[in-house]
């Protein structure tokens, strides 16, 4: 609280102390004699109020920092350049069992200790460096006269003219921090399992999308495969009633006419070329199995080597064959263009990254869709632009946001870019995207080389 101070009264008119109630000099000097004592009176109770102010602010400061101080579960020991202890909190009062009294100008090493003599030297030695330091294992005899494990960081005081005045540690219970960690772990690893079912999930979301253009894809290799079974099947009924027929008792005239009427010299010329096709759409049917275990699946994916240009043509293959209106797509891709890295984590990326595309063209006039792919600076530069009506710039830095959509309730997840600019990082590369004169541009870099820890 502020002090009051008694202020003398005004002093009153000074007497004529010579006598002579006469005007002249003598009054004259007088009346300025106490005119200047009264300015100084006037000053000297500004000085006072000013004072007092001022002594309340400080007052309410200190109560502000005691009151902080004492909240502080944390321990906190001010020292001065000598290590010797200036004040200390109530967490290590409570903590020592000793008063604030007692332990102000005692050594810092009467309170922390360290493990053992190599660990109280290491710690003797940084504080007299006066420089800042982190997490440093010591310490502190509790109450009950127990060892109590501290970790403590140290940071230096400076005075108003920035001249080292000593330090200032805080510190906190090991036992503490490592539940504040095992706490941290266990949010760290419940949120990595939700992103991953929340990926998961999009995928099939996804996928639930795409079915009709896979279904598509598939169907195509094997109605091949069916159409050329069935010919197969027709020529080895042939073949085996003409061996057959090499075993019993006919001219050389008849088995020339069966042979000719079974046509076996033109089945033996279709049949290579025939099984040679359908072990290529039996291959397809795979390879599109694959590409779905791929996408859908949560197995590890080891790194392959493939060709940009045919992934990019199966992911548009699939989204377009699911789209009622159909944009005009151009692929500037050279087919030499070979990418080494995860080609489930590109495919999925392609196909949020069209599908958005495709999404941002509903209703257009003249819906085009360019996908161009070249190597850029030791990285493969890969990007989706439409001429569309573009990302409104309040949404563009949420973009890539979990669940944010523009679209409407049931249109859409708000995951699909989300997981591709999360997949794009795990393969080592980056997702942008940015607004066109018209339309808007998806970005993806990959790198030239994979990183290690995709091998």
């Amino acid at each position: 609280m502020a002090h009051n101070v008694d202020i003398p009264a005004a002093p009153e008119a000074v007497p004529d102390l010579m006598g002579k109630g006469k005007s002249g000099d003598g009054d004259d000097a007088w009346i300025e004699v106490i005119r200047q004592m009264d300015r100084v009176y006037a000053e000297l109770v500004e000085s006072q109020v000013a004072l007092e102010q001022k002594n309340e602010e400080l007052e309410n400061a200190q109560e502000f920092i005691a009151s902080v101080m004492g909240a502080m579960t944390d321990l906190m020991i001010v020292c001065d350049r000598d290590g010797c202890i200036q004040q200390v909190n109530r967490a290590l009062e409570t903590l020592t069992g000793l008063a604030a009294g007692e332990l102000t100008g005692l050594p810092l090493s009467f309170v922390l200790q360290g493990e053992n003599a190599d660990t109280q030297t290491e710690f003797l030695t940084r504080l007299q460096a006066n420089h800042p330091f982190f997490d440093c294992e010591v310490l502190v005899k509790n109450a009950q006269g127990e060892q109590v494990p501290i970790s403590v960081n140290c940071s230096p005081r400076h005075d108003h003219r920035n001249r080292s005045v000593g330090m200032v540690l805080i510190g906190r219970p090991v036992g503490e921090l490592q539940h504040a960690y095992r706490e941290l772990d266990d949010a760290l690893k419940n949120f990595e399992n939700a992103q991953q079912h929340l990926v998961s999930s999009e995928k099939m979301a996804a996928l639930g999308r795409l079915v009709a253009g896979v279904a598509h894809e598939l169907n195509n290799p094997i109605s091949f495969v069916f159409g050329n079974m069935h010919a197969l099947k027709s020529y080895g009924e042939n073949i085996t009633r003409f061996l057959k027929a090499t075993n019993q008792d006919l001219t050389h005239d008849e088995m020339h006419c069966l042979r000719h009427d079974l046509q076996i010299d033109r089945i033996a010329k279709d049949i290579l070329p025939l099984v040679e096709g359908t072990l290529e759409g039996a291959e397809r049917v795979s390879d599109i199995v694959q590409d779905l275990r791929r996408f859908s699946g949560n197995q590890k994916e080891p790194v392959d080597e493939f060709a940009l240009r045919g992934l990019i043509e199966t992911a548009v293959n699939w989204v377009m064959r699911g789209t009622k209106a159909v944009p005009k797509v151009h692929i500037d891709c050279p087919e030499t263009l070979f990418v080494t890295t995860k080609k489930g984590h590109v495919h999925q990326i392609l196909v949020n990254l069209v599908q958005n595309a495709v999404d941002a063209l509903a209703g257009a006039g003249n819906p085009q869709m360019v996908i161009r792919a070249l190597m850029q600076e030791g990285q493969v530069c890969l990007s989706v632009s439409d001429n569309g009506s573009g990302i409104a710039g309040d949404h563009l830095g949420k973009i890539f946001e979990p669940f944010y959509t523009t679209k409407p309730v049931g249109k859409g997840t708000g995951l699909g870019l989300y997981v591709s600019y999360r997949m794009a990082e795990e393969i080592g590369g980056s997702l942008a995207v940015e607004n066109l004169p018209q339309g808007a541009c998806f970005k993806l870099h990959l790198p030239a080389t994979p990183p290690e820890t995709l091998s």
